[in-house]
C-alpha cells in the first residue's frame, strides 16, 4: 500500500496523539499541529522528517490555511486530513457564558471548518484524499450538561455532511469518527466547565450518574488507531463510524424514538403544508 501523508489537528495527546504515530509506525508522514510543539519532541526524534510538527491554535483562520500549505510544500501533497482538535464545555445551558459558547465553536467547529476550507484546494487538484472529522455521539444525540459541546458537534456533521455531497465528483472524501467514551483527557485536564447554579445541584449529580450508565467502560485510545487506519485505508470509507461499543445502541433508540415522534405527530405536519 502506497505511504500516505496526513495532517492532523491536535496531536499532542489523545486521538491526535495516538493516530500520529500510528501513521508513522507504518512507514506514513504526519504533519501534526499542536498549540506547543515540544509535546512532539519524541515523535521528531523516533522519525525524522517524517514528522512535521507545526505550531497552530486553530481557530485562527490565517494560521489554518498556512499551517496546510506548509505541509504541503515540505510534503509535496495531503491524503488524509484529522480534524481532531476539540475539547469539552461542560455546563447546563443556563450556567454557559458567551465567552465559553464561542470558545467552543471557534475550536470545534470553526477550527475544523478553516482547516477543511484550507485544505480542499489541494485535495480537488490531485483529485483525491480524504477528511476525517472528528465528531462524537454527542454529534448526533444531546445529553445534558454538554449542551454546547453537543451543538458544535451537531454543527460539525452537517456541514460535513453536505461537504461529503459536493466534493465527492473531485474524488474526495470525507468521513466522520463519532467516539463514545474513551479514556482520554477530554472530561479532564483538556475540559472547561461553567460556573454551576445552585439550582441545577441535583441535576448535574443526575446528569454524572446517567453519563457513566450511558458509557460503561472507557474504551482504550490506543486501539482506536486500529480503527482509524482500516477507515483511511478503506476503497470506500464512510460517511459516518462509531468508535467504541456504546454509540450505536444510543443511536438506535435516540432514532427510534424521533421517528415516532414525528409519526405521532404526522397528522399536524401535514395541516402545515395547507
Amino acid at each position: 500500500m502506497a505511504q500516505k501523508v496526513w495532517f492532523i489537528t491536535g496531536a499532542s495527546r489523545g486521538f491526535g496523539r495516538e493516530w500520529a504515530e500510528a501513521a508513522l509506525s507504518r512507514g506514513d508522514s504526519v504533519a501534526a499541529t499542536a498549540r506547543d510543539t515540544s509535546t512532539l519532541a519524541e515523535l521528531v526524534d523516533a522519525y525524522g522528517d517524517r514528522l512535521l510538527p507545526l505550531q497552530l491554535d486553530v481557530t485562527d483562520r490565517e494560521a489554518d490555511f498556512a499551517a496546510v500549505t506548509e505541509a504541503v510544500n515540505f510534503f509535496g501533497r495531503l491524503d488524509v486530513v484529522v480534524n481532531n482538535a476539540g475539547y469539552g464545555q461542560f455546563g447546563f445551558i443556563e450556567e454557559l457564558s458567551e465567552k465559553e459558547v464561542r470558545d467552543q465553536f471557534e475550536t470545534n467547529l470553526f477550527g475544523a471548518l478553516w482547516v477543511t476550507q484550507a485544505a480542499l484546494p489541494f485535495l480537488r487538484e490531485q483529485g483525491s484524499g480524504l477528511i476525517v472529522q472528528v465528531s462524537s455521539i454527542g454529534g448526533i444525540s444531546a445529553f445534558p450538561n454538554i449542551g454546547i459541546y453537543n451543538s458544535s458537534k451537531w454543527a460539525l456533521e452537517g456541514f460535513s455532511q453536505a461537504l461529503a455531497q459536493e466534493v465527492a465528483p473531485f474524488g474526495v472524501k470525507v468521513t466522520l469518527v463519532e467516539p463514545g467514551g474513551f479514556s482520554t483527557d477530554w472530561g479532564g485536564a483538556s475540559a472547561k466547565r461553567a460556573e454551576p447554579l445552585p439550582d441545577y445541584e441535583a441535576a448535574h449529580a443526575a446528569a454524572a450518574e446517567a453519563r457513566k450508565a450511558r458509557f460503561g467502560a472507557p474504551g482504550d485510545p490506543s486501539a482506536s488507531a486500529r480503527a482509524i487506519l482500516e477507515v483511511v485505508d478503506a476503497e470506500e470509507p464512510p460517511l459516518r463510524v462509531f468508535f467504541g461499543v456504546g454509540p450505536l445502541e444510543t443511536a438506535k433508540k435516540d432514532y427510534a424514538s424521533r421517528i415516532a415522534l414525528w409519526e405521532k405527530w404526522n397528522d399536524v405536519s401535514e395541516i402545515a403544508q395547507g
